[in-house]
């Protein structure tokens, strides 16, 4: 036996290994086993709810670092409620139709064109149900809790059955139609899309300045000789044109240039520019007009001289670019759209799904893809003697956000969702939410506003199918009976009974309609959007299940969904109910790469979290979750993860240390109450119990960052640096039962419980490693609860004591450091210690009823009146205190490692201090007895 080893108990080896990509599948596996969510949720039963309602990711590929910053943030929140008195079940979901899905087996070989439509469809349904297997193994890999036997997709039964009832609803308010107007049309796709499946990037393409003959001037505009200066950035919609739009208020020049003998009219205001770009010299004005004085001029169009365009006032031209007059096809833009309706004008749109202009377009451009027609229009525009200069443009243009091709503005039929007659219903709504960050508020009302109406089919066959029927006369058939019966259908067979079934069989039995006196009836073949999918599962989901609540306590996902599910999911909620889905709204920015690139793997700079966690572990994917700002677009790097990793490591084993030191400890029997605690471990209990409330503060904002200093800084500057450094020299060194020491453990093993339970949100596996050491009743630390701040008689005066002497201590390492670098001592143990102060800084210092030298970390310290400090002292007058440092005078016990000038008074220990001599003799008196001979 050594009496070193005996003794030291602190320095006994605890094994607590790290090996975290092993040993969190262990983990894992034994929360499985044991059913440790379900026993969470039965812990909780009658408990007040809080929900967080789970926005579906897409079912395809491997889940990526926003899915991981996203989960990890709603299991972070998720298990924060649940271990803080809330009932707070997890349903985890996925969005399964979609384009992509359809995209991915028509990659694999599969033409959809070729097979039937549920052969198709099921093929589809193998493929989302393997991306969902998939995506669920690695969300569960990053240890999020949450009932993962029952997740919700929405290719169930019982969710498409929910959706065709939301359908229902904004048709028995009115809400559904058809219309033919322009809309985002992805050829790529072959689909009509929603204003949040595109997305924008800068473009260059063709700008044309064109002329366009005037031929029946109404007394203001000359015939034949005034050619009207339209400009326009697709000269492949030209063949659509059917007319020019100016402003009413702006002042329109008619000029004549040199050498010229036609006039031309143009925006006066952009005149001088113009007319540089066209190389024009000596221009003569002949005359000026108002815009409105110019509505109803008739002008020639540039390729059918048969067909007149009509001059028409809107208030959507600009004078930032162009001539202040537009070419105007309303077949292909919503403005333009717009204002052809309102003079009348057909709404023409030659070009076919897949982007090919048609024969309606001539003869010249039939069969040509739209973005080679620009060459022709121009070409022919050219040869006409009316083409005034062309220039590339760069612009942003909106892509469809699957495909990453450029979309179309075609006019097409299709069925739309009304957001105009409900919009201030839905801004209402908004005014019940709470945003974090609360700017969110502002931009998702924006966006409600400046939103037109939805349009929600799509001509492909992986969704849900728009539960319309048509009759005899081509009248579309949408009444609360035919709704309840497809949903009852859907609920019981799946929507895949739609495509197997002809539309008799869909139909309530007996049913009969006006529109059909022979009772025969058709069904529309579109789907439903996607967005219509997850935008339902409020109804799907939260009002289907009854552990949940509707409306949901928060909705979290990236700021991206405020023009997505958010607001898709606010719209079908008050089409519905007339509230929004969710009291509360967390939005996150995007991951970018360590260069604020986004990360896609055509450019190779992503980072996947199943490599870190292979790596380093799930723990410090969810720590380097906390220790971002999540609100705003995050940067990720290798690098993170590796400080990150060490910043785990000081985390990890501090609780070794607290462990370690309390290994000895019973908390039933050895806990020590806060009044008879020493005067150092009041303090550091009371620092426990103020970061503790502002750990939950941080919390319930959802600010893990802040979270995470202050965790951090806890651990290595008021544990680490102050309390367990000066700890070393009570607890390896006093009396096994002694007061001191039972003292400081009973503080180390509640600031080790604390931390555990109050780390669990965030580092679930280390903190189940930790509670196996802990002598508490629970199995699973998953199981309790975080403590509330306790208060305590005079802690205020306490802290404000403490707080003071700490300034104090800092001027002491500050000497300290000095010494050590002057090479005057060694380590702060070898220090002898003199205190000049005056005589309030004396008071402080007896007020606290320490040992200065064992909280200063010196051997030997004295304190003297601050007069007689020498020169030799360090001084700060500002603190009333001078300090001096000075090698320590005897010998260094092997003990306590301190030097004393009593060291081998005990000729039984000749190489211990006195004091060691009497505990080891007191603890150990079979080392007299033996002889023992210290090595």
């Amino acid at each position: 036996m050594r009496v070193k080893d005996t003794l030291n108990l602190g320095k006994t080896k605890f094994k607590m290994r790290g090996n975290l990509p092993v040993k969190e599948v262990e983990r894992q596996k034994a929360w499985e086993e044991n059913r440790v969510y379900e026993q969470r949720q039965k812990l909780n039963e009658g408990k007040p709810s809080f929900v967080l309602h789970d926005g579906p990711p897409y079912a395809n590929g491997d889940i990526h670092m926003g899915h991981a910053m996203n989960k990890i943030s709603k299991d972070i929140i998720v298990r924060y409620k649940s271990m803080t008195g809330y009932r707070a079940p997890y349903v985890p979901g996925w969005d399964t139709h979609g384009l992509p899905i359809e995209q991915k087996l028509t990659q694999a070989g599969y033409d959809r064109k070729k097979m039937s439509t549920n052969d198709f469809r099921k093929l589809c349904q193998e493929y989302a149900m393997k991306q969902v297997k998939r995506q669920m193994t690695e969300f569960k890999r990053l240890g999020v809790s949450g009932d993962w036997q029952h997740p919700y997709l929405t290719l169930q039964h019982e969710f498409e059955a929910a959706e065709v009832r939301v359908f229902g609803a904004f048709a028995k308010r009115g809400l559904i139609y058809k219309g033919k107007k322009p809309v985002y049309w992805s050829w790529s796709s072959e689909s009509a899309l929603a204003e949040a499946e595109v997305e924008y990037h800068d473009i260059t393409s063709p700008s044309a300045f064109y002329g366009e003959k005037v031929v029946d001037g109404k007394g203001v505009l000359e015939n034949g000789k005034t050619y009207m200066v339209v400009w326009t950035t697709t000269p492949w919609t030209i063949p659509a044109s059917e007319g020019i739009t100016v402003d009413a208020d702006f002042d329109y020049a008619v000029v004549q240039p040199e050498g010229d003998d036609r006039k031309f009219v143009i925006a006066s205001e952009l005149l001088e520019k113009d007319e540089a770009l066209f190389g024009w010299k000596n221009v003569k004005v002949v005359k000026t007009v108002k815009g409105s004085e110019m509505e109803g001029i008739l002008a020639e169009h540039p390729f059918d001289h048969n067909r007149k365009l009509l001059t028409m006032l809107g208030d959507f031209v600009t004078l930032d670019a162009g001539t202040g007059l537009v070419h105007t096809a309303p077949g292909y833009g919503e403005d333009d759209f717009n204002i052809g309706r309102k003079y009348g004008l057909d709404i023409f749109a030659p070009v076919d799904d897949r982007g090919y202009l048609t024969k309606e377009a001539g003869a010249d451009f039939a069969g040509v893809f739209y973005e080679d027609a620009n060459k022709i229009a121009l070409d022919k525009l050219k040869a006409a003697g009316l083409l005034l200069d062309y220039m590339p443009l760069n612009h942003s243009y909106p892509f469809d956000w699957r495909t990453k091709k450029p979309i179309i503005f075609r006019a097409t039929p299709q069925w739309f969702a009304s957001v105009d007659k409900i919009k201030d219903d839905i801004l209402n709504a908004i005014e019940d939410v709470k945003f974090y960050p609360d700017w969110g508020k502002v931009r998702l009302a924006n966006m409600i506003k400046n939103r037109g109406d939805w349009v929600i089919s799509r001509q492909r066959v992986w969704g849900v199918p728009l539960p319309i029927f048509y009759g005899e006369d081509g009248e579309a058939i949408i009444t609360p009976e035919t709704i309840d019966h497809v949903a009852d259908l859907f609920a019981k067979y799946g929507s895949d009974v739609w495509f197997e079934r002809e539309a008799k069989d869909l139909l309530p039995e007996g049913f009969t309609s006006e529109h059909s006196p022979n009772g025969k009836f058709t069904k529309e073949n579109d789907i439903m959007d996607v967005w219509f999918d997850s935008g339902s599962s409020h109804q799907g989901v939260l009002a289907d299940r009854p552990e949940l609540t509707y409306p949901a306590d928060m909705y979290l996902e990236g700021s991206d969904q405020y023009r997505g599910w958010f607001n898709s999911s606010l719209i079908t909620s008050v089409a519905v109910s007339n509230r929004a889905p969710y009291k509360s709204i967390v939005s996150q920015g995007f991951t970018l790469d360590g260069q604020g690139h986004k990360m896609s793997k055509s450019l190779g700079n992503t980072i996947a979290p199943i490599d870190i966690i292979k790596k380093m572990g799930a723990e410090i994917v969810r720590l380097w979750v906390t220790s971002v700002d999540t609100s705003a677009d995050v940067r990720v790097s290798q690098e993170n993860f590796v400080k990150i990793s060490d910043a785990y490591k000081k985390i990890r084993n501090t609780m070794r240390f607290l462990l370690a030191n309390t290994a000895d400890f019973d908390p039933k029997t050895n806990t020590v109450p806060f009044d008879k605690l020493e005067s150092q471990d009041q303090y550091m209990t009371i620092l426990l119990n103020k970061f503790l409330g502002e750990a939950r503060e941080s919390f319930e904002r959802y600010d893990f960052l802040t979270f995470y200093k202050k965790f951090l800084n806890f651990v290595t500057t008021d544990l680490s640096a102050f309390y367990l450094d000066m700890a070393k020299d009570i607890v390896y060194i006093d009396r096994k039962d002694g007061h001191k020491r039972r003292s400081m453990q009973t503080v180390m093993y509640n600031v080790a419980t604390t931390l555990t339970k109050l780390m669990t949100p965030v580092l679930p596996h280390t903190a189940e490693e930790i509670w196996d050491f802990l002598k508490e009743p629970e199995e699973f630390v998953q199981l309790t609860d975080i403590p509330k701040p306790q208060h305590f008689d005079d802690e205020a005066a306490i802290l404000e004591r403490w707080s003071k002497f700490m300034k104090y201590r800092d001027d002491v390492l500050k000497v300290l450091e000095e010494a050590r670098d002057a090479k005057e001592i060694g380590k702060a143990s070898e220090a002898a210690l003199t205190i000049y102060a005056t005589s309030e800084v004396k008071g402080l210092l007896e007020s606290l009823n320490v040992n200065l030298a064992t909280v200063l970390l010196v051997s030997q310290l004295t304190v003297k009146d601050f007069s007689d400090a020498s020169d030799k002292s360090d001084k700060f007058d500002n603190d009333g205190l001078a300090l001096l440092v000075e090698p320590a005078k005897g010998k260094t016990c092997e003990r306590c490692r301190l030097v004393r000038t009593d060291v081998g008074v005990d000729s039984d220990y000749p190489t211990f201090c006195k004091s060691c001599a009497e505990i080891v003799r007191s603890e150990f008196p079979e080392t007299v007895a033996e002889g023992f001979e210290v090595k």
